[in-house]
């Protein structure tokens, strides 16, 4: 059993009795005991390490956050890379001879590949480690991203955003089990958050730049761009980007240690696949807490990400008459928002369940995260009034900011949810993070294809301002109440799932 299978058994045992396990290193040996000390400063930790240097609990402080940029930005090169090209749908469609519209779809085209591709690297990754998968992401995005900017026509290109958004991919799914496998419980929601908040990022960072370099070098620039990001970083892993996923029961010497990180390319878990790997993740449906925290993030996203992002371009560049440069330079509201929200969702997350545990002497449940997730909803309602609201009343050819300051505020909601959420998730199924983190994507992923298709038929239906109230019922509706009641009733449905632990399909 695997320590992510004892934390995930530990926490059913403590639900149940109300309080935590008596000692939970009563078990340890005194040799164990001293080399935790030695290593962590103490022996209260959550999950408890081994005496491994390979164990990634083990490694220092600067090796795991370092892994953990490369890791977090490796995922925002999903959505980025998704999102580029928003600032010049003109200038391609004017290059390629085909509508805006067409031109749109290379990007709702990546979106929907990032929400399926990662049911194929989970279990790659689960056998041949998270490195090997990285890697081989890396090269074969570069050589893609080579292909769309050497393309001539329409097909060709849309060929190759396809493939790079499969070999991008892994990085937005399996970079939650990356988090739980390197740091300790009571820091998660700090970590995961920055992988959280790269993810949300490079949606609006996309078009930030490459507005900037579409209008002074051309549209082209930004594959090769890309390309070269995913060069660079690709030999950056090789040197920093050791492995992460840890079976290994022996103790390693520090040298063998660094040949399993870093030189070992070889399968690391012998056990044969299974087809129903390939769509185990999507098994987690049958997850009440799972599939309730899931669907309220994913509406909050939809709106305070996905339409601030696509409808910014439809909405305010013709309006207030703006270049690609200018464009690009709105969306600077969501990359502030989202960065101030990060505070709250991430580092003040752990700190709120922290000062609980002190409080009550045990670790508080896992609901009791989500009342910071309330603040997120709040928030993202203001955001998505203000901006839709004022984008209406907005004076033609005359540049109005509220409509930015609503995406910046509607964006720090996002930021809440996703980490909170998304953290709560993980922490009640922790001995598959990674499946969670593959559900989570393909549910958010698919809902947030789907919604630039009705985006319009709405404005056009009740209009931009009446739409607010399309978009609050809906958050309230899918969000808030499902929220609600997970605090009520996630404590039941919890136990409920926990009882088919030992036969469901768990990474061993």
């Amino acid at each position: 059993m695997t320590s992510h299978q004892k934390e995930s058994l530990n926490y059913a045992t403590e639900k149940e009795i109300g309080t935590d396990l008596s000692d939970p290193t009563a078990l340890l040996s005194e040799v164990h005991k001293s080399y935790l000390i030695e290593r962590h400063g103490t022996v209260d930790l959550d999950p408890i390490p081994t005496m491994d240097p390979a164990d990634p609990y083990n490694w220092p402080s600067w090796k795991k956050s370092t892994n953990l940029g490369l890791v977090a930005f490796h995922a925002c090169m999903g959505t980025f890379t998704a999102a580029a090209i928003i600032c010049a749908y003109e200038d391609i469609a004017e290059d390629l001879g085909v509508s805006i519209q067409r031109v749109s779809y290379l990007t709702s085209l990546q979106i929907a590949i990032l929400g399926g591709a990662p049911l194929f690297w989970k279990p790659l990754s689960h056998r041949f480690g998270r490195r090997p998968v990285f890697l081989l992401s890396l090269i074969l995005s570069c050589v893609c991203n080579i292909g769309c900017a050497k393309s001539t026509d329409y097909a060709s290109m849309a060929a190759c955003r396809a493939l790079v958004s499969f070999f991008i991919s892994p990085a937005m799914t399996i970079g939650s089990a990356v988090v739980t496998e390197t740091f300790f419980k009571h820091e998660r929601a700090r970590y995961m958050g920055v992988w959280t908040l790269m993810v949300t990022l490079g949606v609006p960072v996309g078009p930030f730049i490459f507005g900037f370099v579409t209008q002074r070098v051309g549209y082209r620039w930004i594959y090769w761009i890309l390309a070269i990001t995913n060069a660079v970083e690709f030999i950056l892993y090789i040197f920093f980007g050791p492995e992460t996923r840890y079976i290994g029961a022996d103790v390693h010497s520090p040298s063998s240690a660094f040949k399993t990180e870093y030189l070992s390319l070889q399968r690391i878990d012998p056990t044969p696949f299974e087809l129903s790997e390939f769509w185990h993740p999507l098994t987690l449906i049958t997850n009440i807490p799972v599939v309730f925290a899931t669907i309220a993030y994913s509406m909050v996203f939809l709106f305070a990400s996905v339409m601030n992002s696509v409808e910014v371009p439809q909405l305010l560049q013709r309006k207030f008459e703006l270049n690609a440069q200018q464009l690009g330079l709105l969306f600077l509201g969501l990359i502030i928002g989202s960065l101030l929200g990060e505070q709250l969702g991430g580092f003040m997350s752990d700190m709120w369940m922290n000062t609980r545990a002190r409080k009550i002497g045990r670790k508080p449940a896992p609901e009791f995260r989500l009342w910071l997730s309330y603040i997120g909803f709040l928030l993202s309602i203001a955001g998505m009034v203000v901006f839709l609201v004022c984008t209406e009343q907005a004076a033609a050819g005359k540049l109005d900011v509220r409509p930015v300051v609503g995406t910046g505020v509607a964006a720090f909601g996002n930021q809440v949810v996703t980490t909170v959420l998304t953290t709560y998730a993980v922490d009640i199924y922790p001995q598959d993070a990674g499946s969670v983190g593959v559900f989570i994507n393909f549910v958010r992923s698919t809902w947030g294809f789907i919604g630039p298709f009705w985006f319009t038929s709405m404005f056009d239906s009740v209009g931009i301002a009446n739409s607010s109230g399309v978009v609050t019922a809906l958050i309230i509706g899918a969000s808030f109440i499902p929220t609600m009641l997970l605090h009520c009733r996630g404590d039941r449905w919890y136990r409920s799932s926990t009882d088919s632990l030992s036969s469901g399909w768990i990474e061993k």
